[in-house]
């Protein structure tokens, strides 16, 4: 297993930025973006996303009118035995508010926030400055990753 990804441990939420990344490609992070859906393939790792992350990563492609985009984004966020797609449901919505009341995050990141917590996972990997800090489940900027 990568060290970078046995850093995150087995059970990873992924904003909707690694998943742009993931399926968009980005030279900066290709590196790590292919470790983890090596981890993937292999089974080394989960991944869990909110149904939040579905209607943020599609709005590009449907402005631009890009079915093939549409389509891989759709494909690559099939629910499997290693890619949770979780749905925005009350709890995660009550849990959102409690988050939004105690910090400085917007209702999109709580809702993530929300549900990675609720999902039980280990590390929130995203590249959002405005999540950095975020402990619960720790928070890991791939922009720092790769520099480690």
């Amino acid at each position: 297993m990568e060290p970078l990804i046995r850093a995150l441990g087995p059970r990873i939420y992924v904003d909707a930025n690694i998943v742009v990344y993931s399926v968009e490609g980005f030279a900066a992070y290709e590196t790590l973006i292919k470790a983890l859906l090596r981890a993937l393939d292999n089974q080394e790792v989960a991944v869990v996303t909110s149904e939040l992350t579905l209607a943020e990563v599609l709005v590009k492609p449907k402005q631009d009118k890009n079915a093939a985009l549409q389509e891989a984004y759709l494909r690559f966020l099939e629910p499997s035995a290693v890619l949770e797609l979780v749905p925005v449901t009350q709890p995660v919505l009550v849990a959102s508010a409690e988050i939004r009341a105690t910090s400085h995050l917007k209702l999109p990141d709580a809702i993530h926030v929300a549900t990675a917590q609720q999902a039980g996972c280990d590390t929130f990997l995203t590249n959002d400055r405005s999540l950095q800090s975020w402990t619960a489940p720790p928070a890991k900027l791939i922009s720092s990753l790769m520099s480690s």
